[in-house]
Formats: C-alpha cells, structure tokens, sequence
C-alpha cells in the first residue's frame, strides 16, 4: 500500500466514524434512552385505565355496586381507551420503520459510493 492509499483509508475511516456519530445522534432523538421513560408511563395510564374500567364494570355487574355511570359507557369507554392504545402503537411502528427505511437507503448510498471508489482504484492498478 502506498501513502496515498493509506491516507485515503484513513479518511474514510474518519467519515465513517462521523457518520457512525451522526446516527448514534439520531437514533436518541427519534426514540432512544429519551422516550424509553415517557412511553413506559403512557403503557402504564392506558394499563391502568383500562383495569379500573373493567374492575368497574366487573363490579357493577357481578358484585351490584351501584355504579353512576350507564352500564354500556363503561364498555364504550374500555374500547375507546384501546383504540388509542393501537392508534399510538401504530403511529410509533410508523416511525420506526421510516427510520429503517431512511438506515437503509443511505447504508445503499453509501455502498453503491464504495464501489464505484473500488472500481476506480481497480482501474488505476
């Protein structure tokens, strides 16, 4: 290996290392170690929501505590609470897998530029 060679590998190895950064970076935005905290408090209200509805109406039907709520409110209100618990899974799935994708394409990117420097470095030799 020559000089030039040696310092071009450096360099990328530089690049890649700023790009390795750049992602680590990214990666805590999008839904790191942050959000970890919020979406196990937001698992547990809907967990929590959802046990005192149906202990409600468990209550209410099998034990007669008179409850002053109308009987299907209980049962809408259970359904409603999971509906938003889908909704917001479906929306986090949506983020991740746009950041798989936007991973993917510049890992793409990124390879189709190797080969073409290897085919360059393949002619000059």
């Amino acid at each position: 290996m020559t000089h030039t060679d040696t310092e071009t590998l450096k360099k990328e190895l530089e690049e890649f290392r700023r790009e390795k950064e750049k992602i680590r970076q990214l990666v805590g935005q999008i839904g790191g170690k942050n959000l970890a905290k919020r979406d196990r408090i937001i698992n547990i209200t809907f967990i929590s929501l959802i046990s005192i509805v149906f202990l409600l109406d468990i209550l209410a039907h099998f034990a007669n505590v008179p409850i002053p709520l109308p009987p299907l409110l209980l049962i809408d209100l259970g359904v409603l609470l999971v509906s938003v618990k889908i909704i917001w899974m479906i929306h986090k799935q949506s983020k991740v897998e746009h950041f798989q994708f936007w991973i993917l394409s510049a890992m793409e990117w990124r390879l189709n530029e190797i080969i073409t420097e290897l085919k360059e470095l393949h002619k000059k030799h």
